[in-house]
């Protein structure tokens, strides 16, 4: 990233965490802003298979062995190393007031480092842009990454993830002015942006729907940056994360159209199988408990609604 575009993010992410910090329960007067992606809460049940045949919600059965040679390696350093994402509002993004990072994800983290270590605050963040996860994974960088990482086929070639622990779509955002209603319409002859190595990417690759041109960044958020300048007409990004960046700029607003349902997990090594095992037990633990929708109430329903129908797998 160059030193000017750093230089325009960081405003933006200034403007973004203030607005952040007042919005926390804020929302239309149903507690759902206008253009919220509701689409996901009627939508019909996503199969488990893609269409190469690899099962998505595939992973290591729950359980928590406390002999797991990586359980151990994490109880030794005393600390659980997390790749997550700092700039997403509502999932993981720093608040301005504390300079602490917060939300669904990291709620997560939290719940996964009480349950190996004891302690919630036994945790050490790293920030990762997109296109890093992986290779964090792999180099051992990271115990997990917990960062709206969707599961693929193709990712799933090279890392483990955990159970499903949400449901995604893919959403555009377009400035408010753009009278676009579904992706041809918006992306036809149009400038998008999306972030490096994401699946947002991918799905371009596989159909641009005439696009004129793509921009590829670091961080989603930086999409949004460019939009406010004036450099691209479109960023395609998870629904969630569409949703997010609605909430912080009111000049934007979300294509109602969404395509490519799919599931979050956390990511890990693939020989880390106790690891895989003990968060899958931590996740089926919060389902059942309360938990994920305490802080689904807390962080996602003043921007995708009060129901989280449909988001949960």
């Amino acid at each position: 990233m160059t030193p000017i575009m750093r230089t325009v993010r960081a405003r933006a992410l200034v403007a973004a965490v203030v607005l952040a910090a007042g919005a926390l329960g804020a929302g239309s007067s149903q507690g759902v802003p206008a253009g919220a992606p509701r689409t996901a809460s009627t939508a019909p049940g996503l199969a488990p298979m893609a269409d190469d045949g690899c099962d998505l919600t595939a992973s290591e059965p729950p359980a928590k062995n406390p002999n797991g040679a990586r359980i151990r390696k994490i109880r030794e350093r005393g600390s659980l190393v997390v790749g997550v994402d700092q700039n997403s509002y509502n999932w993981g993004f720093r608040n301005p007031q504390t300079g602490r990072i917060e939300g669904f994800d990291i709620d997560l983290v939290h719940a996964l480092a009480k349950s190996i270590l004891g302690d919630p605050d036994k945790v050490t963040l790293k920030t990762v842009p997109t296109a890093r996860r992986i290779d964090a994974i792999k180099g051992g960088e990271v115990d997990m990454v917990v960062r709206t990482m969707s599961v693929t086929c193709d990712r799933k070639k090279d890392i483990a993830f955990s159970a499903p622990y949400f449901r995604v779509t893919q959403q555009l955002v377009v400035p408010r002015a753009a009278k676009a209603t579904g992706f041809a319409e918006a992306l036809r002859g149009k400038r998008a942006c999306v972030a490096d190595n994401s699946s947002s990417q991918a799905e371009l690759k596989r159909d641009g729907r005439g696009t004129a041109e793509v921009r590829t960044v670091e961080n989603q958020l930086d999409c949004l940056v460019l939009m406010q300048q004036g450099l691209v007409d479109a960023t395609l990004t998870d629904n969630v994360l569409a949703a997010a960046q609605v909430a912080q700029d009111p000049t934007v607003r979300l294509v109602p159209e969404t395509i490519a349902p799919g599931y979050m997990g956390v990511g890990m090594n693939q020989a880390d199988t106790d690891l895989v095992a003990w968060v899958n037990q931590v996740l089926a633990e919060r389902k059942a408990n309360g938990d994920w929708r305490a802080s689904y109430d807390r962080w996602l329903a003043p921007t995708m609604g009060a129901s989280p129908d449909g988001y949960l797998p």
